[in-house]
């Protein structure tokens, strides 16, 4: 019967068998069902003769004031530097009893005690899980990240026009033809008899003839010169825009992949520290 140790204490006193580039999900965010947030995980349990994690060990103080659990380390979706646990539910870590630091755990032993906390008759029928085989193997497909650009346009006020009128006072010269009447005397030499005399009250009379012009009569009257119409026209350019991204690449570790020298792929299933060292030509 497989005992279970924790991942640091391995770390410490067997680097050869999980190798320098070993998976350590400790400090991680942990998340439940619907990606609610419950903690962080505080760590792993693993075999002591494989070195392959089995349990995580979940601080789920966002659901409780205080409870770490074991969780199967099959549950597990890693993300990033986030855990989530996708079927995870309040209820069933509430079934689960607390993790002792000081108590030496057995794989067989917590196997069972699974079945008890997760298909327990107190569960809610939605929350029962059928614990499976491979409910115990730590995930092997990461999700790698990448961050791309996402580009929008806000439309702002760019600039303003504003049409407005004033007025121009100018001299203007206009030429008008005008009429005026002049007199006109005419003398012609008369010699013919009158009984008229000289000092007759006739004799003063006189003669007035009305001389008649044209004069200038100016008059200003308002006339629609000009149409403004202000309007808008669209024009188009491209501006790049530089703004810096990250991504995430794939580190194969001890853990994940083994490979001989030859790089060929060598089966994970039921194999044993010496395996490992072999495969690698220790």
């Amino acid at each position: 019967m497989s005992q279970l140790i924790r991942l640091k204490d391995i770390q410490a006193t067997h680097q050869d068998l999980i190798g320098d580039d070993y998976y350590d999900p400790t400090n991680k965010t942990a998340y439940g069902i619907n990606e609610e947030k419950i903690g962080k995980i505080e760590g792993a349990l693993v075999e002591d003769t494989t070195g392959r994690i089995r349990y995580l060990i979940v601080d789920a103080g966002g659901w409780f004031s205080s409870k770490e659990v074991l969780v199967p380390a099959g549950l597990a979706r890693i993300v990033g530097d986030d855990v989530f646990f996708d079927s995870l539910t309040k209820t069933q870590v509430e079934a689960m009893e607390v993790y002792d630091h000081n108590y030496q755990y057995s794989y067989k032993e917590q196997y069972e005690r699974d079945r008890q906390a997760f298909t327990a008759d107190t569960l809610p029928v939605e929350d029962r899980v059928d614990i499976a085989d491979h409910s115990y193997d730590a995930p092997n497909t990461l999700e790698l990240l990448e961050e791309r650009l996402t580009v929008n346009k806000d439309r702002i006020v760019a600039g303003l026009v504003k049409v407005g009128k004033h007025v121009v006072t100018e001299e203007r010269n206009v030429d008008v033809d005008l009429e005026e009447e002049h007199a006109n005397i005419q003398r012609t030499s008369v010699d013919r008899p009158t009984d008229r005399r000289i000092g007759d009250l006739d004799a003063t009379e006189t003669v007035e003839v009305e001389l008649q012009a044209e004069r200038a009569r100016v008059s200003k009257e308002t006339y629609v010169s000009e149409e403004v119409n202000v309007g808008k026209t669209t024009d188009h350019h491209t501006e790049t825009v530089v703004e810096t991204i990250q991504r995430e690449e794939l580190d194969v570790d001890g853990d994940g992949n083994v490979v001989d020298r030859e790089g060929n792929l060598v089966d994970r299933d039921g194999i044993t520290a010496e395996d490992v060292r072999r495969a690698r030509g220790m």
